[in-house]
């Protein structure tokens, strides 16, 4: 009838983690995990929990528990152990913790005060070489130590919009054919196609003979529509694909083809927009308009364009226009996801021990 406890940052979970819960888990009745950040760190304590809640839901008798800690740590001090510990023991509760486990050096004196014996799990970093510094520093290099919701956090979502038949799809298909190529963690790279291209589809099935595209009506609500459609799939990809997740438009580019086909755009609409990493916007110059049968905008190509251009320099996402022959483009776009990655992810530094 052990009850286990385990006392940790999580920044951000990974294997590791998973495995000293794990262990724990075999071990105990009962496991307590007091997931204890300071306020500097930029991953907030909610998304850890929910991650964390997520990753182990199938074991009920694994608990999770957040508080903020930003008191000093000071592995010398026994007042600051005293601090840090009261703050623990709030969260744990009543309940008398019997053993506690720990992959770190701080896990003997941990146990002692709070009357348990220490389980030390995998101190080395043998069964699971990982750590959250690691990661933190580089979590491209660490991206299979990585639960899927946590990999969604780390996604760079690089959006390519643009006006019809200026090579959107094909443009965000070769671009993550290209970096899987790369292999690695990149090897399961993928794109998210345009959901407003389905519902088109769908639309068009249930036109009647003789009439097309341009007999199509549309709605306030099938654009609610495309964008819970496109957020959602896009949300999912992000799940189990590489560091970079490749989107044909999104819910801001919606909102702009709401506008071109209705007037104006619905507040549902463009309130649904997400701010991604980066957007490509594919120009029309010199781009000839092919008719798939589900256009009907070559007219109004140069006016979207410029939408495009506008509402993307009036917001703070940076972009990139595409111009010139396809592989120009691609070019351009693969230097620019290589610039993103290479700004790196730029995590607060946790709070240090004293020295």
């Amino acid at each position: 009838m052990a009850h286990g406890l385990i006392v940790g940052k999580f920044y951000p979970p990974h294997a590791g983690h998973h495995h000293l819960i794990e262990t724990a888990a075999r071990a105990c009745t009962e496991v307590t995990v007091v997931v204890a950040p300071s306020t500097v760190e930029s991953i907030p304590l909610a998304d850890r929990l929910g991650w964390l809640r997520e990753v182990h839901a199938g074991d009920p008798d694994v608990r999770f528990v957040g508080v903020y800690d930003d008191l000093p740590i000071d592995y010398d001090d026994p007042a600051a152990w005293e601090a840090h510990c009261a703050l623990f023991r709030t969260a744990v509760g009543a309940r008398a913790v019997d053993l506690v486990f720990s992959s770190e050096p701080y896990g003997e004196e941990l146990a002692r005060r709070f009357a348990a014996r220490h389980v030390p799990v995998d101190p080395g970093r043998a069964a699971v070489p990982v750590s959250g510094t690691a990661v933190r520093a580089d979590p491209v290099a660490h991206w299979d130590r990585l639960a899927p919701p946590v990999r969604a956090w780390f996604t760079r979502r690089v959006i390519v919009v643009g006006a019809e038949s200026t090579g959107t799809t094909t443009l965000a298909k070769a671009l993550a054919a290209q970096l899987r190529l790369r292999r690695g963690a990149f090897a399961t790279t993928t794109w998210v196609p345009e959901y407003g291209r389905t519902l088109t589809s769908i639309k068009m099935a249930g036109l009647a003979p003789g009439q097309g595209v341009a007999d199509l009506v549309w709605t306030r609500g099938d654009f609610v529509t495309v964008v819970r459609e496109q957020n959602a799939a896009e949300d999912a990809a992000a799940r189990t694909g590489g560091p970079i997740l490749v989107g044909d438009t999104d819910s801001f580019a919606t909102a702009i083809w709401e506008e071109r086909y209705l007037g104006s755009t619905s507040s549902v609409v463009r309130d649904a927009a997400r701010r991604p990493a980066l957007y490509l916007l594919t120009s029309d110059g010199g781009v000839p308009f092919e008719d798939d049968g589900m256009r009907d905008g070559e007219h109004l190509r140069g006016w979207m364009t410029e939408r495009f251009r506008a509402e993307l320099a009036a917001g703070d996402v940076p972009w990139i226009e595409l111009t010139g022959p396809y592989r120009a483009r691609l070019e351009t776009a693969l230097q620019a996801c290589d610039a993103l990655l290479a700004k790196g992810w730029n995590l607060a530094t946790p709070l240090l021990p004293r020295r």
